[in-house]
């Protein structure tokens, strides 16, 4: 009896979380900027990008859903397929839970802030996702 009540109580957790709107997961952080080729539009799916915009697997973060690093809010508008086959994250993680970590793909405007905030921020992190129609908490 007390192992059904744990199973419950366990499966409860687990709802809840999913109807939240907000969780935190490990992710692959990975940047892109506007280059000449690109021009205006450097979405893979035609979004006109600014900073402050991302690109997700809008599988598992749907668009318009904010996502939240240390230093910034970002919001989930562009893809690519990259992002979605989890490319960054398969390849240089370390261990099975990097491996299998979601990769965000981080618009910056320019290349050299861009490699500046790669640089000074570590490849994996955890982020918080915040789904489109949940307001912050805090």
């Amino acid at each position: 009896m007390k192992w059904l009540i744990t199973i419950v109580g366990f499966a409860l957790l687990l709802v809840s979380q999913m109807f939240a709107g907000e969780h935190s997961a490990l992710a692959r952080v990975t940047v892109y900027w506007k280059d000449k080729a690109s021009g205006a539009n450097a979405a893979w799916n035609g979004v006109q990008l600014r900073e402050g915009h991302c690109g997700v697997d809008p599988k598992k973060i749907p668009y318009g859903s904010k996502v939240v690093f240390r230093d910034a809010e970002c919001l989930a508008v562009d893809s690519g397929p990259d992002v979605v086959n989890r490319k960054a994250a398969r390849s240089c993680g370390r261990n099975a839970a990097e491996r299998k970590a979601i990769v965000i793909d981080r618009f910056f405007y320019t290349k050299e802030r861009a490699l500046a905030w790669a640089n000074a921020n570590p490849h994996f992190m955890m982020v918080r996702v915040r789904a489109p129609d949940t307001e912050a908490a805090y």
